[in-house]
């Protein structure tokens, strides 16, 4: 008996894929592979590729920071840069849908970032929204204190408050009229007093609050009350300070 013929390694099947060589002589191997069809999905995708750096750059900082890398003068002007970058390209409806949100586009990119997560989540450097907090172990002698402020300065963070507490009382309760206001209020304050006085975790409180809002988002009666008593309260704890 014939010995059946061996079959060869590789050898088509019934199941083999044959190649159509139509189909394959419409395929230019080297024309260039396009991401996008129209200028406005080009546009989309270059702002997320922007929030990606974004976060990976600001990550980074972060940890420059912790270990005492960079100046504190420098670190703060990079991170408020990167942060108003993050917002700018947020603006944009379109990228905001497909963003969804900071949890969503990690998760999707598969992103472990966390100073980053944390610092966009305060949404303030950290030498403004923990100015008394030293950093790789080391003692601060920057921190400022009544003897070294200015009259402006201190005349520039008390208006501050006023305008701020005003604002509330003219019903001004959206995100985007208050988070302004809030933000130089801190930021006047940090030029005046490093110290942690009563209630200033407050103001860093509503602002990651305000933060995590929409734009037009507003608050409710009851919010707006509870503000205005925490600022209240850190108004008082700064001129505390000033005696």
């Amino acid at each position: 008996m014939a010995a059946s013929p061996r079959q060869l390694p590789y050898a088509p099947t019934p199941y083999s894929y044959l190649p159509n060589p139509a189909l394959t002589a419409t395929i230019n191997l080297d024309e260039e592979v396009k991401l996008s069809a129209t200028a406005a999905e080009r546009d989309l995708y270059d702002s997320l590729a922007e929030i990606y750096s974004i976060i990976i750059t600001l990550d980074g900082l972060e940890k420059a920071y912790v270990r005492d890398s960079i100046p504190e003068s420098e670190y703060t002007e990079l991170c408020s840069r990167l942060l108003n970058q993050y917002k700018s390209i947020l603006r944009d409806e379109t990228v905001t849908r497909v963003f969804v949100d900071l949890e969503t586009f990690k998760k999707e990119w598969n992103m472990e970032c966390p100073r980053a997560t944390e610092r966009l989540r305060v949404n303030l450097p950290a030498t403004i929204a923990e100015p008394f907090t030293t950093h790789a172990g080391t003692s601060s002698n920057t921190s400022q204190t009544r003897s070294s402020a200015t009259g402006s300065q201190i005349l520039l963070a008390t208006e501050n408050f006023i305008t701020f507490l005003d604002a509330l009382r003219l019903n001004m309760l959206s995100k985007d009229s208050l988070h302004p206001l809030l933000s130089e209020v801190i930021q006047s304050v940090n030029q005046v007093t490093t110290v942690d006085f009563e209630s200033r975790g407050k103001i860093i409180s509503w602002l990651i609050r305000l933060n995590g809002m929409k734009a037009t988002e507003e608050l409710g009666e009851e919010e707006a009350r509870q503000l205005a008593f925490d600022m209240e309260g850190a108004y008082a704890g700064f001129k505390a300070t000033l005696n």
